[in-house]
């Protein structure tokens, strides 16, 4: 009996041993990188959660025009029913994945405003990715607070609205639930340095669209992590030096039918130079 209780022991410390060994680095600054839904929009929010836990990621951000599939009618629409939500919960969990995320979403209403932030609370979502008009940011402010979720302003290029971070910055006020959500791809398409960008909204962005492309220009494409023109090894120490913490989504919108073994390759790359990263 003493022995079967020694190798218990044994069992258990190397089971903990390697459950530390596998944390990815990042997780210890409080960085959640996973991946956007949309990086899979070819297939199925089901398909999409099986790509992303292959890649070695385990957080998710789902965009609202996605087939839900996995056996459930719909689309990842923030207006789904609660069976539908439960459902879709249920798959997530038993991927093992956590949704963290929600976005690119707009709405045209307060009253469709308030439908998301029910979506999200009830999904456990923790950042809504937006780009809405100005005149709603006032009761965008409001409900923020009152559901305690953030909402970040995403930077689609220029011509966008939020394209530069000071047009973000004019808009958020001081409410730690307002933000940015940084898609440094698309600053270097609209001609900006990621970097310089991050130093201008330093303490405020709460969520990332992360990239790397392989021309600084508007019309160019995703390549692996540290491989393109986005300086990735500077970012990654400027997120650092902020002490940022929450979401990275990794959104590749290339090689639509088969960018799995890319992605793989740019998170295994992020990990290697966050890791190097003083």
């Amino acid at each position: 009996m003493k022995n079967v209780m020694i190798l218990a022991a044994l069992a258990f410390c190397l089971g903990s041993t390697g459950i530390f060994a596998q944390k990815n680095p990042e997780a210890k600054a409080g960085w959640q990188l996973g991946a956007q839904a949309y990086s899979f929009r070819l297939y199925s929010f089901a398909d999409a959660l099986r790509k992303i836990d292959s890649c070695g990621l385990k957080y998710v951000e789902a965009f609202p025009g996605q087939n839900i599939g996995g056996g459930i009618a719909g689309k990842m629409d923030f207006k789904m029913d609660a069976a539908t939500r439960s459902a879709v919960k249920k798959m997530i969990k038993d991927k093992g994945l956590t949704l963290v995320a929600y976005g690119v979403v707009n709405t045209k209403t307060e009253e469709e405003w308030k439908t998301l932030f029910e979506f999200a609370k009830d999904m456990g979502i923790k950042n809504i990715n937006s780009e809405p008009a100005v005149a709603q940011i006032p009761y965008i402010r409001r409900m923020a607070e009152d559901y305690k979720i953030i909402v970040a302003m995403h930077n689609h290029p220029k011509p966008s609205h939020y394209w530069h971070p000071d047009s973000v910055l004019a808009v958020i006020g001081n409410s730690k639930y307002l933000g940015a959500c940084a898609d440094i791809g698309h600053w270097v398409r609209s001609g900006l340095d990621p970097v310089e960008c991050l130093k201008k909204l330093e303490g405020r962005v709460l969520g990332m669209h992360f990239k790397d492309l392989e021309q600084k220009a508007p019309k160019t494409h995703d390549v692996v992590w540290g491989t393109g023109v986005c300086n990735i090894p500077g970012v990654l120490a400027e997120l650092k030096r902020q002490n940022f913490k929450g979401p990275i989504s990794a959104e590749y919108e290339y090689k639509w039918e088969n960018n799995g073994p890319e992605i793989a390759e740019s998170a295994r790359n992020f990990r290697a130079m966050y890791s190097k990263v003083q």
